[in-house]
């Protein structure tokens, strides 16, 4: 049994195929601008966010107020930088872990810390991690993260 196929039919399912395989193409349309901005108050990802004072004093375990602040020993190379302050002395605003600090202490930060000559607020939360250098040095806190450097004669109004 023999199938006699007309040209012009072979050549009408060419191009039916062709105009299938075409339709089913899809294609993503991204519209130019978003009318409605889902996420207009999120932190832009370029920006580190930075605490208010109102906000560090709140999130941290210690604060102090000293004018008595020096960089020590720090680190950089691999891994996070390291920074150790020492406090030689200073006033207790706040804590909630110890009821007595003995001075001089030493604390530890990631970043490096813009200390001002006047004095300062410090912000501290317990050590997370680094237990190695805390058995060392025996330091028990850290620099609040996002809290920055507060001068204490910079008051509100």
């Amino acid at each position: 049994m023999k199938l006699k196929v007309n040209a012009s039919f072979c050549c009408f399912l060419y191009v039916f195929y062709a105009l299938f395989l075409l339709s089913c193409e899809k294609r993503y349309q991204r519209p130019d601008e978003y009318k409605v901005d889902l996420f207009e108050d999120e932190k832009s990802e370029n920006q580190a966010y930075v605490m208010s004072e109102d906000e560090a004093f709140d999130n941290s375990d210690m604060v102090f107020s000293t004018s008595e602040i020096k960089l020590i020993d720090s680190s950089s190379g691999r891994g996070k930088s390291i920074f150790i302050y020492k406090i030689n002395s200073g006033n207790i605003l706040k804590t909630t872990r110890d009821s007595i600090v003995h001075f001089p202490i030493e604390i530890l930060s990631t970043q490096k810390l813009k200390i001002d000559k006047d004095s300062s607020y410090v912000f501290l939360e317990k050590l997370k991690g680094f237990r190695f250098i805390a058995e060392e040095k025996k330091i028990k806190y850290q620099w609040l993260k996002g809290a920055p450097v507060y001068s204490v004669k910079k008051k509100k109004k």
